[in-house]
């Protein structure tokens, strides 16, 4: 089976040139943790999920801390810490979003996205063709079309 035979074609995306902001609404939105960033030719730029905005909300002073224990021990009031938020959510998500991102060919075999997603321990990867995001396939796109017909 192939990439385009079990890829989800319709990918909600954002944009280089989008803020945090709007990553967290489509989250939030659409009910997922990550997403593509692509320019405006629709080529892959970078990826951003949940994790990567968890990571740079517990940034303190060069160094990673839990975000319940920044806003309640090392600040010791909310407002400060809500000060914070609100500096993310107006950030560029290219300063976030992950730029070395794992991508897979539209006629990829799916042993191959399995073996990447597995490997890779990632979520998603994005599914491209002629350098052009075309769709994305998840770890759950794979088990179900890996084991149709068994169960």
């Amino acid at each position: 089976m192939l990439a385009h035979e079990i890829m989800i074609s319709q990918v909600h995306k954002v944009k280089d040139s989008d803020t945090v902001r709007s990553v967290i609404e489509k989250f939030i939105e659409h009910g997922i943790s990550g997403l593509p960033v692509v320019n405006d030719r629709n080529e892959i730029v970078g990826y951003v999920s949940d994790g990567d905005i968890l990571r740079y909300i517990g940034k303190h002073e060069d160094r990673i801390v839990d975000s319940f224990y920044y806003a309640f021990v090392i600040k010791g009031d909310n407002e400060d810490f809500e000060e914070r938020e609100q500096k993310i959510l107006a950030l560029n998500v290219m300063e976030i979003a992950k730029t070395k991102v794992y991508q897979v060919s539209w006629d990829e075999e799916m042993e191959n996205i399995a073996a990447i997603l597995g490997k890779k321990q990632i979520k998603k990867v994005p599914v491209v063709r002629n350098g052009v995001l075309v769709g994305i396939i998840s770890r759950g796109d794979v088990i179900r079309n890996s084991f149709k017909g068994l169960l």
